[in-house]
């Protein structure tokens, strides 16, 4: 009898963390080693976010909490769905989690069995299929190639529904590709979804304050009021507030679900951290101007990081709407031949290459379900990100 689990062996492990925990390593070791593998933003938590935990420690706010979060953390959230997407949520419709990751986990090992289908348009964060299967799913993949902006359409949805479809993952703007739907594009989709009233909609809206020039955020229930009762609007402080260490998601949706969700978090971490929750209460509560000022530089690294990878031969990068990556295809350098005669047989040897000779550190295409490509989080330092697009097209002129 095997002492690992066979649901174990179904998943991976984060290649994303692999890539980042990589070039950590390499640091350590002596290399000049550049790390575009981390989804986390490089500026410090705000101020006054910082000051409010500081005030809950001397408070002694250190105890044990109620399992899915506090009331006036609760209360903000309801505060901030009203404020900014127009959502009506009573404190029994929202849960807080340890992060946004445990947010969606709860949701799936709450509700999925055995034969269940979850669709998951790619690419794809890396952790929704692996979720997905660790609860008992199936993942259904649907591929917004780089043409159509890495987004489907509301036809390639309804051809992948079937009577075992349970859910639909929808992120925008997306981890990957940078990629957001407009309302038109969305209504298209929610239009598909109103015609399959047994699919329930997951809406990873983590990158909704991270949107470039005039494009307007919407979230699936906003745009179709007739979803509200089968969605769940999922978010958290990690990447507006600069607070991934902090730990905090949250979502609203149907009491039923959340008290599902609640159950199993009573039986796995419990209640996030204490001071993480107040500090995310002044995050949501407070003054907001961080947020205009951090999206403000990302946006100029995103012009700067297509700009430059657009000049490497080899390379193709499209703009992103939001988000803080690219994710350029590399379709002109698949079967070629690096300088230090490593073979480009698909996009995981051109990040590998990339890393061994040109000491930059990427995530391969492959590990978000779409290729030729690679990601790149551009949430570092304009110098970095310069000297790592010069290393890049450098590594991309010397491809025979």
């Amino acid at each position: 009898m095997a002492f690992l689990s066979d649901t174990l062996a179904r998943v991976k492990p984060s290649p994303t963390i692999a890539v980042t925990n990589k070039a950590r390593e390499l640091k350590e070791a002596g290399r000049d080693v550049i790390g575009l593998g981390a989804g986390e933003p490089d500026f410090d938590t705000p101020a006054n976010i910082k000051a409010a935990a500081i005030a809950a420690i001397e408070a002694g706010k250190t105890k044990y909490t109620a399992v899915d979060g506090i009331p006036e953390l609760k209360k903000a959230i309801c505060a901030k769905f009203e404020r900014e997407n127009g959502l009506s949520y009573k404190p029994s419709q929202i849960t807080v989690s340890s992060g946004g990751k445990q947010v969606l986990y709860n949701a799936l090992v709450a509700t999925l069995n055995p034969g269940d289908e979850v669709i998951i348009p790619a690419p794809y964060w890396v952790s929704y299929p692996d979720m997905v299967l660790l609860a008992g799913g199936t993942p259904v993949f649907v591929e917004g190639p780089m043409q159509t902006g890495y987004k489907i359409t509301g036809a390639e949805l309804e051809a992948a529904i079937t009577p075992k479809t349970k859910w639909f993952i929808f992120n925008s703007p997306s981890n990957p590709s940078g990629a957001a739907y407009s309302r038109e594009e969305l209504k298209e989709i929610t239009d598909v979804l109103m015609r399959h009233p047994q699919v329930w909609v997951m809406s990873d809206d983590m990158y909704e304050h991270l949107c470039f020039g005039d494009f307007e955020f919407v979230t699936p229930a906003q745009v179709e009021p007739g979803l509200y009762d089968r969605t769940l609007t999922c978010n958290g402080v990690s990447k507006a507030y600069a607070m991934t260490g902090w730990r905090i998601g949250y979502a609203g949706g149907p009491e039923s679900l959340i008290k599902a969700m609640g159950k199993v978090q009573s039986q796995s971490t419990s209640n996030p951290c204490s001071i993480s929750q107040y500090a995310a209460v002044e995050a949501l509560s407070g003054p907001q101007d961080y947020i205009a000022e951090s999206c403000k530089a990302f946006e100029r690294r995103r012009d700067l990081v297509v700009a430059a990878l657009n000049t490497c031969p080899g390379i193709s990068c499209p703009t992103p709407e939001g988000a803080f990556y690219v994710y350029p295809s590399i379709a002109g350098c698949i079967g070629k031949t690096s300088a230090a005669g490593t073979k480009i047989t698909d996009d995981e040897a051109f990040a590998a290459a990339l890393l061994e000779e040109a000491n930059v550190a990427v995530v391969f295409g492959a590990a978000f379900g779409l290729s030729p490509n690679f990601r790149i989080s551009y949430a570092t330092s304009d110098a970095a990100l310069t000297e790592a697009c010069a290393r890049i097209k450098a590594f991309c002129e010397g491809l025979k």
